[in-house]
């Protein structure tokens, strides 16, 4: 696929916001007022409460015309009925087409989220596979993000783990390297997964450039959705190889195909006619939707995505498509196809912006017949059963916030719970971990990660390290929202450890004159075991709940989300730090050797310090690679 195409906007702004304020104009007199001073120009108008927050943002193809549908006194839903009496003053941005003005106007939903829009919650990329050719001998590898190494990509797919198993079934059968360019390049024998048929080790010249290119040109293939080709080539082989009498290489062959099989079940259903395409459904109960995304390449299902965009106090069917659709592909490469089980309003208009985004025609279909309406009509299936689970674990989820703040003694159910907990080995790479928990469950795209570099900061301090994490974490929301208007406030914050913990977490709170910002910490109890949790609060209050009580079951929960967190981060930056340490440039040292060399030494410093004796003596360092390294750290003049 081609890489993302940027457009320019060119903007005028006609009309600041809070023009009117003074003028004591509301609802449709406001509206009435910014009709007369407007022209037929297309661009993006913005809607302004009293207190100049932002209500909605929209676009047209003629802004006089569009703005003056709200000043009509009948024909509105509740939704915009309540937005167009919360509304005190606009402003508007012109641009030169309508294409530019859809693409500010996801831009500024993006930026502002005004609570009367429709808001895709989770924006994340999705993985791709990537057969990178920087090498002869190219790797196989799972890649998010920006594609800027060079190499072929298939995807996306919908998850890590779809990757995952696509690559798992992709060794087996065409036994391609995965390992780093540092590894591939250091070997000197075969690793694991040649001996479990994983790999065909070409580190070690078991195979040659131009048999692994074969191999690399039948896994691009596979990839393309050329399964049939491949499959009876392999049969052949197969057959030729029993033939004369080469049995090993038959029972390798055999396994191959059966892995080869076995894939194409996981994927589930392959379409026929569509070859790539993206699979959207819709379903909406009440104020809240689903979208099911299931991503169709090459003849081939690679997975399906569920997003609960906010439906902006009940948006219709159209509505929550058209705001679904130029949300997520500002971040995500559309294919040339884009199946919908409802029509949008502006379809000619987001085509035009969709393919002006891929290089290349997108055009958007909502089919009546055939395998596409099958296709649609499994997505909308997906999306009503997705939906009924979340309302369900929504609704305990509820339940357990409320009991939550009556044990607690708060003011109403937290909406937003920041839980904080570190991590480290004996004081290094240490990192601090914030997650957040809501209605929702936990709200992954809110989660934060601090590290830890202070000089005059003791090693393995927590409680220094809870206080310097909430110190940062409320210094910042204090400087992006000094009167606590946003969502991003927590209502009640959790920290990991007892009464020390708690000091800290109230000593910051003091310092920086937050009030009314409950603050509890959760302890293991005398026994540090799961079951015997105890509450501190401030005053020296403690609690300790049955072992049987769900809310006990519930802050457990959380807690060990903040502990993955916070030992996935810090394993992260030990890793980081391992591979980044001055040993990373000499030739000859791996990883395995550099782990083998601090575990030796405590630390690269140490390593840079050693003499050559010392060097030789640690396990998997061989005399002349002990004076290589010697030689790295001692240049002679």
């Amino acid at each position: 696929m081609r890489s993302e195409g940027k457009m320019s906007v060119s903007v005028d702004i006609v009309e600041e916001c809070g023009a009117d304020v003074s003028t004591g104009l509301r609802g449709i007199e406001c509206i009435e007022h910014y009709v007369k001073i407007l022209d037929g120009s297309p661009g993006v108008y913005r809607m302004h409460g009293e207190k100049g927050e932002v209500l909605y943002v929209g676009k047209a193809r003629n802004l006089r015309a569009r703005v003056r549908s709200y000043a009509s006194r009948t024909g509105h839903s509740t939704r915009i009925a309540r937005m167009v009496a919360a509304t005190t003053s606009m402003m508007f941005l012109t641009t030169r087409t309508e294409t530019e003005a859809l693409l500010l106007e996801q831009n500024l939903i993006k930026q502002l989220k005004p609570r009367f829009n429709v808001l895709l919650r989770d924006d994340k990329s999705f993985p791709n596979i990537l057969v990178s050719r920087t090498s002869s001998f190219p790797r196989i590898k799972k890649h998010r993000g920006a594609k800027k190494e060079e190499g072929n990509y298939f995807g996306p797919f919908a998850s890590a783990g779809a990757v995952n198993r696509t690559l798992n079934q992709l060794q087996k059968i065409f036994l391609l390297r995965n390992c780093s360019e540092s590894t591939f390049q250091n070997r000197t024998r075969p690793c694991l997964l040649y001996q479990i048929k994983r790999c065909s080790a070409p580190c070690v010249g078991y195979i040659g450039e131009t048999a692994y290119a074969e191999l690399v040109d039948d896994a691009e293939r596979f990839l393309s959705g050329k399964t049939a080709d491949i499959q009876k080539q392999l049969a052949r082989e197969m057959e030729a190889a029993s033939k004369n009498l080469e049995f090993e290489r038959a029972a390798a062959l055999r396994d191959r195909i059966q892995a080869l099989t076995q894939i194409q079940a996981v994927q589930g259903i392959n379409p026929k006619t569509v070859d790539e395409a993206d699979i959207v459904g819709l379903q909406l109960s009440g104020d809240e939707a689903c979208v099911q995304v299931f991503f169709i390449r090459s003849n081939q299902n690679w997975g399906n995505h569920a997003y609960f965009p906010k439906t902006g106090a009940g948006a219709e069917e159209h509505e929550v498509l058209e705001g679904f659709l130029g949300q997520f592909y500002m971040r995500n490469v559309p294919p040339k196809q884009i199946v919908l089980s409802h029509g949008i309003d502006d379809a000619d208009l987001m085509q035009e912006m969709l393919s002006d985004r891929l290089g290349r025609k997108v055009r958007l279909v909502v089919p009546r017949r055939g395998e596409k309406a099958v296709l649609v009509e499994n997505a909308v299936r997906n999306a009503k059963e997705s939906l009924a689970r979340r309302q369900s674990e929504s609704a305990v989820q509820k339940k357990l916030l409320a009991g939550l703040a009556e044990l607690l003694g708060l003011e109403g159910p937290p909406e937003r719970i920041e839980v904080f907990d570190n991590s480290h080995i004996q004081g290094s790479s240490a990192v601090g971990a914030m997650i957040v928990v809501g209605e929702d469950g936990f709200m992954k795209s809110s989660y934060r990660k601090f590290n830890f570099d202070r000089d005059d900061m003791q090693p393995g301090d927590d409680f220094a390290m809870m206080k310097e994490m909430l110190s940062r974490r409320f210094t910042r929301l204090i400087k992006e929202d000094p009167d606590r208007d946003s969502a991003d406030w927590p209502n009640l914050v959790v920290i990991d450890g007892g009464a020390g913990q708690l000091s800290a977490g109230l000593a910051v709170i003091g310092e920086l004159g937050i009030s009314a910002m409950p603050i509890v910490a959760v302890s293991k109890g005398p026994d540090r075991n799961a079951g015997r949790e105890v509450f501190h609060l401030g005053g020296g209050r403690k609690i300790e709940l049955r072992q049987n009580d769900p809310l006990l079951y519930f802050v457990q929960r959380i807690r060990d989300e903040a502990h993955r967190f916070a030992i996935g981060s810090h394993r992260t930056r030990r890793k980081k730090r391992i591979e980044d340490s001055p040993l990373s440039g000499i030739p000859g040292v791996g990883s395995a050797r550099k782990r083998a060399l601090l575990a030796h030494f405590g630390s690269a410093k140490a390593v840079s310090r050693a003499g050559l004796e010392d060097l030789k003596v640690v396990p998997g360092i061989s005399a002349s690679l002990a004076e290589a390294i010697y030689g790295h750290f001692h240049v002679q003049g």
